[in-house]
């Protein structure tokens, strides 16, 4: 290059040096264009999985958008028997047509009777009209068509590039292949995780085994897959999951329980601070397995477990969100401690969450940490007398287990040293504690909210500016 410079005249040369360097770009954290997942990522995809009895599923590639030759990009999830069921959807005012059809039928059944999920990437089938809301009908009926079912039983769900219509022909093909050909393998449910992927870098599949008081000699299993790695923030986020187990739960008690474990996890999250138009979390129980049934009235203890179980499966599943954030090189957890109340502690948790300013210092490995003290100061809808300078204190906590390096402690600086701090930036994983009663006298009570987000790279920048091309 030095050669380029002396030889030609200095606007043709930067210009040469600019093209040279675009071509040569190399993205060290998203998805490389053959989806070759990045070492840095594969320690995240499970190698064997407990998997929910009676239930099947498939991963199948249709070409959504045509630069895809061969990789999956149509998902189904299917149950032997019947579910009960219940979903959380996007606030977004323009809802997509999968989740206006996924309402319609959870409605329809009162949240029993449902058998299939049905998932396409590639495009989000959103603000596409009625032709876009038929397209998603024709969806879920050509599954129920394969699973010989009259009434409407399947959820829809799509992700992609908004304002565009699916191939919808070439979907509807396709789904039979896809149903005859569903298994309860690891390999098939890998497969389908693969296939809800758009910038993700990896597959998100999660399963596990738990037991419930009433029934303790029956093994339950819980296996869930999430994509999203770009516009993400409440509520929900560009992020489709689905959540099957086969413990036998009453329809009434899976929306409370849903919510309160999204409301703890996928709303508990943050890239980029945009909520998406497609937004669905579903849960179905087809209660395989046996055992008593769980109800919010009549099996409290069973209730108050599952609840646990469920809470602490979906933050495992959005944090693995936030570990794929798009350009994301940082997992940083913030965890708001010793406030009056949840909502107050958890609104500045997110504030920080979406901080430009935070992010970048982050990626950038600096410890500014005034910018986290002025994303605390700016948070809306906190009442007076939560947040008191005299009595706030933040640290970063480091991800190897060592003290925690203390920067403001009852709001008087800490001389920081630097050295460690930047030490300290170069894990992959931080955490950031604020304490809003004072450090250890928690002269404020015991309330804490935790919020999962990820720095702001150039990559980010790169990734969403050719996103459609």
């Amino acid at each position: 290059m030095v050669g380029l410079l002396r030889s030609r005249p200095a606007a043709i040369a930067v210009s040469s040096y600019i093209q040279t360097t675009a071509r040569l770009q190399i993205r060290l954290y998203s998805v490389l264009h053959d989806s070759t997942i990045p070492e840095s990522k594969r320690k995240y995809i499970p190698e064997s999985g407990n998997y929910p009895k009676g239930f099947r599923v498939q991963g199948t590639h249709v070409g959504v958008k045509s630069s895809n030759t061969r990789f999956p990009d149509l998902a189904l999830i299917t149950s032997d028997g019947p579910c009960n069921a219940a979903a959380v959807f996007t606030t977004n005012k323009f809802q997509a047509a999968p989740v206006q059809v996924s309402k319609a039928v959870l409605d329809k059944r009162r949240g029993e009777g449902i058998q299939s999920v049905v998932i396409n990437s590639g495009c989000a089938n959103a603000v596409t009209g009625k032709g876009g809301l038929e397209d998603a009908w024709k969806m879920s009926a050509k599954v129920d068509e394969c699973a010989g079912l009259a009434e409407p039983s399947t959820l829809v769900m799509s992700t992609g590039v908004i304002g565009q219509r699916l191939p919808i022909d070439r979907i509807i093909d396709k789904i039979p292949a896809a149903y005859t050909n569903r298994a309860d393998t690891h390999a098939a449910w890998l497969t389908t995780a693969r296939a809800i992927c758009t910038t993700d870098t990896f597959p998100k599949l999660l399963s596990r085994t738990f037991t419930l008081p009433s029934s303790p000699g029956i093994t339950y299993s819980l296996a869930g897959m999430t994509k999203g790695a770009g516009m993400i923030h409440p509520n929900m986020a560009t992020l489709l999951g689905v959540l099957c187990t086969d413990a036998p739960i009453e329809a009434a008690a899976l929306k409370p329980l849903l919510m309160h474990a999204v409301s703890r996890s996928f709303n508990s999250i943050s890239v980029d601070g945009d909520t998406s138009t497609n937004d669905t979390i579903a849960l179905l129980a087809n209660g395989a397995a046996g055992g008593r049934t769980i109800s919010a009235n009549t099996t409290a203890e069973d209730y108050a477990a599952l609840q646990d179980v469920l809470t602490s499966f979906a933050q495992s599943l959005a944090q693995l969100v936030v570990r794929d954030g798009e350009g994301a090189t940082k997992f940083v957890t913030v965890r708001v401690q010793n406030s009056p109340d949840y909502t107050a502690a958890r609104r500045i948790a997110a504030t920080i969450a979406r901080s430009p300013l935070v992010k970048t210092a982050l990626y950038g490995r600096d410890a500014n940490w005034g910018r986290i003290l002025c994303a605390i100061g700016y948070t809306e809808g906190v009442p007076d007398g939560v947040v008191v300078p005299e009595r706030t204190s933040v640290s970063f906590r480091p991800a190897d287990g060592s003290p925690d390096l203390r920067l403001l402690v009852n709001g008087e600086p800490e001389v920081v040293d630097e050295d460690r701090a930047s030490a300290i930036l170069q894990h992959e994983d931080l955490e950031i504690v604020v304490d809003l009663g004072g450090g250890a006298s928690g002269k404020l009570g015991g309330e804490e909210a935790v919020y999962w987000f990820c720095d702001f790279s150039h990559e980010y920048v790169t990734i969403n500016g050719d996103y459609r091309t």
